[in-house]
């Protein structure tokens, strides 16, 4: 390799890493901001909160779930206290958790394909000090609409129930990640729905565990196609057939 060879590789390890540190402090910022702007700026019902509101006068704690695409404005499903929200190992996670951390939430890490054990471990004990948990059972990279068993083995290792949750609004509109990410606009109109608790037994075999996790991810559709259907969103496009993703 020649010396200018050389020297034309550090600078471009070195504008990496500006880019790098650039985004990591600027785009946690910049986002908490606008989405509290899009909370500010909108108007927004709830529905079904008296399931959420019972627990917490029970001083009981709980499972927050809640499909992938709907995190946007997730942060406001939460009433307060302590939470913590299990992300990836993903690089992106930690812009994520940035922004999280503004809103006051902790996170653990790990995901289905990448630091699971580990993930699950740490928001297990996390749990055990008395924190209430967050979880997106399709995240991190899906399949879209479907839940992954971890959620379910989650709940049964800590004895909590599984509140769904989710939202809708318009005017937004649907990106093209994935997920399927609900964006919505200045001046929205939006629905907070929450959806009766699933709660698994910790004797449960996997043929239990099995059918609450179809129960869950029936009420996460139910609860996620009202709101869109009563915000008039439109119809998400069917979720992907098993191994299509």
């Amino acid at each position: 390799m020649t010396r200018d060879a050389a020297y034309h590789r550090r600078q471009r390890r070195l504008s990496r890493r500006i880019a790098n540190w650039l985004r990591v402090r600027l785009l946690p910022p910049l986002a908490h901001a606008y989405i509290r702007l899009l909370w500010q700026t909108g108007r927004f019902a709830v529905r079904n909160r008296e399931v959420l509101d019972a627990l917490r006068a029970a001083d009981g704690r709980y499972i927050l779930a809640f499909w992938h695409s709907r995190w946007v404005l997730m942060p406001y499903s939460y009433p307060g206290g302590k939470m913590a929200v299990l992300l990836s190992m993903h690089r992106d996670a930690e812009l994520l958790a940035r922004v999280l951390a503004r809103f006051g939430l902790d996170t653990a890490r790990g995901s289905s394909t990448q630091g699971g054990l580990q993930g699950v471990r740490t928001i297990v004990r996390l749990s055990r000090e008395g924190f209430d948990l967050g979880i997106a059972p399709d995240g991190p990279r899906g399949p879209r609409r479907r839940v992954q068993p971890g959620i379910i083995g989650v709940a049964r290792m800590t004895g909590l129930p599984i509140v769904p949750v989710t939202y809708s609004c318009f005017p937004g509109r649907r990106l093209r990640s994935w997920d399927k990410t609900i964006l919505p606009r200045l001046f929205t109109r939006g629905l907070f729905v929450y959806g009766d608790l699933v709660r698994v037994p910790k004797d449960a075999d996997e043929a239990e565990e099995e059918r609450l996790r179809a129960a869950l991810e029936a009420e996460l559709d139910r609860i996620t196609d009202l709101a869109d259907d009563e915000l008039s969103l439109g119809a998400e496009e069917p979720r992907p057939a098993p191994g299509a993703e």
